[in-house]
C-alpha cells in the first residue's frame, strides 16, 4: 500500500464521518455515551468515598502505604469504568440502531486515557515511561480507528538489504521496541529476584549468592533467546554455529571458564562467605566484599579493594581467619632485666590486657581463653616475655587492639620501673698496650 491509497482511505475516512455526525443514529450513540460516562463518573465517586474508610482504624505505618495503593487504585477506576460500560453501551447500540462506531470511537478514547493513567501511576523510570508513550499510545490509537495493519503493512515494503539479508522498518522498530521491554523487563526482574534470594534467612551466605548468580544467569539467556525470536532469527539454524563458537570460545576463553567454574565450586562447598577475612599465598589480605561467578572482591584495611581470580582458591592456599570461628589468638613479645620479680609481672600484665574492652576476659571464659603471660625463653639481654589473649575479629582496622596493648603495657612497666634491656657489650682488652 503507498501513500497515496492511504490518504485516498483518509479522505473517505472523513466524509463518511461527517455524513453519519449528522444522523439520527448519531445522536443516539452519543446519549449512550453520555449515560456510559455519568455511570462511570458516579460509581468512581462512590468508590472514592468507600476507600476513604479503609485507611482509618490502623497503625500509623500502614496509613501512608495504604494511601498510596488505594490512590492509585481511585486514579485508575474512572477511566477503567468508563472503558467498561461503554463496552456495554456499544453492544446496547448494535442492538437498538445497528451501529456502533461513534461509541467504539469513545471507548477507544478511554481505553488510551487508562493507559495514560497505567503509565502515569506505576511505570517509575522516565526512559520506559517515554518509550511506552511513543509506542503503545500509537499502537493503540492506530487499532482504534482501524489503521494498524495497513500501517504495519506499509512498513514492511520500507526495507533494506545488506548482502543477503532483508530489514524492513518494521522489523526494526519491532526489535527496538520488544528489545527495550525485555532488556528493562529483565533487569527489574532480576532485581527482584535476587531481592527475594537474598532475603532467604533460612539458607546461609553462600547458597543464596549462589542462587541468585544462577538466577541472574538464566534470566538474561532467556531474555536473550525471546529477543533472537523477537529479530525473528531461527534457533536451529545457529546449531551448527553455536558447536563451531563454543569449541572456539572452549579454547579462547579458558580462564573465564575455569574462574566461572571454580565461582560455582566456592559457593558450593561453603569455604568463603562475604565477610570472611582472607590471607593469601602472597601476603595479601581482606575482608571479602562480594563474590561473583569470574572473581572475588577484598577489602584491605588501608581502603583498598584486591579483585582476586577465583581459580586462585581453588589451585592456591589460603587462610581463612574467621571461617568456622571469628575468636582469634594473638600475642605479644618483649624482654625485661633478670633481675625483675617474675610472679609480680604475670599478675600485673594479665590485669593490663584483660582491661581492655575488646580482649576476652572474666570468670566465665574458658581459661584457655583468658589472657596470659609467661616465659618464652632466655635472652642474652634479659627474659623473653610472651603475652597472650583472645578476641573476637582481626586486629586490624576499628579492630585495632595489638597497638593499645603494647602502649598500656610499657605505661604499666613504667609506672613500676620494670627495665626493659638493651643489647649491652662487655670489651676485655688483652694484653699490655
Amino acid at each position: 500500500m503507498d501513500t497515496s491509497s492511504i490518504i485516498a482511505e483518509l479522505q473517505g475516512f472523513a466524509a463518511a464521518l461527517g455524513e453519519r455526525a449528522s444522523s439520527p443514529v448519531f445522536y443516539a450513540q452519543c446519549g449512550l455515551i453520555l449515560a456510559a460516562v455519568i455511570l462511570a463518573y458516579g460509581l468512581g465517586r462512590m468508590i472514592r468515598s468507600g476507600t476513604s474508610t479503609l485507611v482509618q482504624d490502623v497503625a500509623e505505618d500502614e496509613v501512608s502505604l495504604r494511601r498510596a495503593f488505594f490512590g492509585h487504585a481511585i486514579a485508575l477506576a474512572f477511566p477503567f469504568l468508563a472503558v467498561f460500560f461503554l463496552g456495554i453501551a456499544a453492544d446496547l447500540s448494535r442492538g437498538l440502531v445497528e451501529q456502533n462506531w461513534a461509541v467504539r470511537i469513545a471507548q477507544g478514547v478511554a481505553a488510551l486515557w487508562f493507559l495514560h493513567k497505567i503509565i502515569s501511576s506505576f511505570v517509575v523510570q522516565r526512559f520506559l515511561r517515554l518509550l511506552i508513550r511513543l509506542t503503545a499510545i500509537p499502537v493503540a490509537i492506530l487499532y482504534v480507528f482501524g489503521w494498524l495493519e495497513p500501517t504495519i503493512a506499509y512498513l514492511e515494503t520500507v526495507d533494506v538489504n545488506v548482502g543477503n539479508i532483508q530489514f524492513s522498518a518494521y522489523s526494526f522498530l519491532r526489535v527496538v521496541i520488544f528489545g527495550s521491554l525485555l532488556f528493562w523487563f529483565g533487569r527489574v526482574s532480576n532485581s527482584a529476584g535476587q531481592s527475594v534470594i537474598r532475603n532467604q534467612e533460612d539458607l546461609d551466605v553462600g547458597t543464596r549468592e549462589l542462587f541468585a548468580k544462577l538466577f541472574e544467569v538464566v534470566l538474561y539467556m532467556v531474555v536473550f533467546v525471546l529477543l533472537l525470536q523477537v529479530m525473528g532469527i531461527n534457533l536451529t539454524t545457529l546449531a551448527v554455529f553455536g558447536g563451531a563458537l563454543g569449541v572456539g570460545l572452549g579454547f579462547g576463553l579458558q580462564a573465564i571458564a575455569s574462574n566461572f567454574i571454580s565461582g560455582i565450586i566456592l559457593l558450593l562447598d561453603r569455604s568463603l562467605k562475604v565477610g570472611d577475612h582472607i590471607e593469601l599465598e602472597g601476603g595479601q589480605s581482606g575482608n571479602i566484599l562480594s563474590m561473583n561467578m569470574r572473581s572475588t572482591a577484598l577489602e584491605t584495611y588501608d581502603g583498598k579493594v584486591v579483585v582476586v581470580p577465583n581459580e586462585t582458591f581453588i589451585t592456591g592456599a589460603f587462610t581463612n581467619w574467621t571461617h568456622n570461628n571469628e575468636k582469634q589468638r594473638y600475642s605479644i613479645e618483649f624482654q625485661v632485666s633478670y633481675n625483675t620479680d617474675l610472679e609480680f609481672l604475670f599478675q600485673l600484665l594479665r590485669k593490663v590486657v584483660a582491661s581492655h574492652p575488646q580482649v576476652i576476659s572474666g570468670e566465665e571464659v574458658p581459661l584457655a581463653e583468658r589472657p596470659d603471660a609467661e616465659i618464652a625463653g632466655f635472652g642474652d639481654s634479659g627474659i623473653d616475655i610472651l603475652v597472650e589473649f583472645w578476641m573476637f575479629g582481626i586486629d586490624d582496622g576499628v579492630n585495632r587492639v595489638g597497638g593499645d596493648l603494647n602502649l598500656m603495657i610499657w605505661q604499666a612497666l613504667r609506672e613500676h620501673n620494670i627495665e626493659i634491656p638493651f643489647p649491652q657489650r662487655e670489651v676485655k682488652i688483652l694484653g699490655e698496650p
